[in-house]
């Protein structure tokens, strides 16, 4: 998804040239992947001389919500605390980002007025 969205709309090739240029990686593991994110709803193709064109389905924000509650759902059970509690802990948050962190889930508590 990053390349797609960092390139615009790319066929396999595009996409399979850029990784392989980050690290090795096989033409049909990315034609796969493209396939799932397809087959999820997060890319569209179109048909474009012999390959097809792959573009996002979604805005990007949708797209990595999805990918994100995906991912709580198969790794925790479908419950965000134990991601939210280990990257606290485990991931060395700075000040900055534990105070922005602070502040959204105060925006969220019931009963709190959101400001404009």
């Amino acid at each position: 998804m990053k390349v797609i969205w960092r390139r615009g709309p790319s066929n396999v090739r595009d996409v399979y040239e850029e990784l392989l240029a980050q690290r090795k990686i096989a033409y049909n593991t990315v034609m796969t992947m493209m396939g799932i994110l397809e087959g999820k709803g997060y890319l569209t193709k179109a048909q474009s001389g012999r390959a097809f064109v792959y573009r996002p389905a979604q805005p990007r924000r949708r797209v990595v919500g999805g990918m994100v509650q995906e991912f709580v759902n198969r790794v925790f059970d479908g419950s965000a605390k134990p991601l939210l509690l280990h990257l606290v802990e485990d991931r060395h948050l700075s000040p900055k980002e534990l105070d922005e962190l602070a502040r959204l889930l105060a925006e969220r508590k019931p009963g709190k007025e959101k400001k404009s």
